[in-house]
């Protein structure tokens, strides 16, 4: 009886998994939430939603390489253990906050190094990091998320992280690649903010100050209208 009651469950679970939207490119291949879409932009995968609001919220980007040597799972832990200096494109710069250090993680059979940071590429943004190597070549993929809207693409990332499957050929890399590997002498950009869109959801740095000046002037402005307001009925009372 229990088997059967659990049968409908079954049934609705496998359905969702083969309704799902899956992005593929010439290394991976990934489940996406149903309103994104991935275009590739120069060597960079730059997935995020099809709603305009929705689209500065979140992204995720995926990159790959030739081997080279400055990949290794000990070489990406030791980097992303320790916080990364940033330069955003827009000016300024900080050091990450390493949320939690790097482990390694069995997903589909092949091996991925995880790390989460915060304001590694983006101001305010959450950036959790999965790199693996395969073959010839090695992977990262960033998913990213503004602070206010983490918790709204967690379940998203995690269905996605989960899903993560490398398809490249034994023969993707060493030159032999159609366009989307770069080589093997670069090194992946954590913390460089490549590929991340000028338009993300952003607070100025100077918000605050930027906010307590605005309350200042409205309260000033408030004050000197109600001055004008108080010498005119003393005024017309006099009359």
């Amino acid at each position: 009886m229990k088997f059967r009651s659990l049968a409908p469950l079954a049934i609705i679970l496998l359905s969702f998994s083969a309704n799902a939207k899956v992005f593929r490119n010439a290394y991976i291949s990934f489940e996406l939430p149903d309103t994104w879409k991935c275009n590739l932009e120069q060597t960079e995968w730059v997935c995020r939603s099809e709603q305009t609001k929705e689209s500065k919220e979140a992204i995720i980007i995926l990159t790959a390489k030739e081997v080279g040597p400055t990949d290794s799972y000990p070489l990406y832990q030791a980097h992303l253990d320790s916080p990364i200096s940033v330069t955003f494109k827009g000016g300024g710069g900080t050091v990450s906050k390493v949320v939690y250090k790097s482990k390694q993680e069995n997903i589909n059979d092949q091996m991925w190094v995880d790390s989460l940071h915060m304001n590694s590429e983006v101001p305010n943004y959450f950036t959790r990091y999965v790199a693996t190597i395969k073959n010839k070549i090695a992977i990262l993929v960033t998913f990213s998320a503004h602070k206010q809207y983490y918790t709204k693409y967690s379940q998203d990332f995690f269905k996605a992280i989960q899903s993560l499957r490398v398809i490249a050929s034994p023969t993707l890399g060493n030159g032999n690649n159609p366009g989307q590997v770069r080589p093997g002498s670069e090194t992946f950009g954590y913390g460089s903010g490549q590929g991340m869109p000028g338009d993300m959801y952003q607070e100025q740095s100077t918000g605050g100050k930027s906010n307590k000046m605005l309350m200042l002037l409205g309260a000033l402005v408030l004050a000197v209208l109600g001055a004008v307001i108080f010498i005119r009925s003393k005024k017309n009372k006099r009359k």
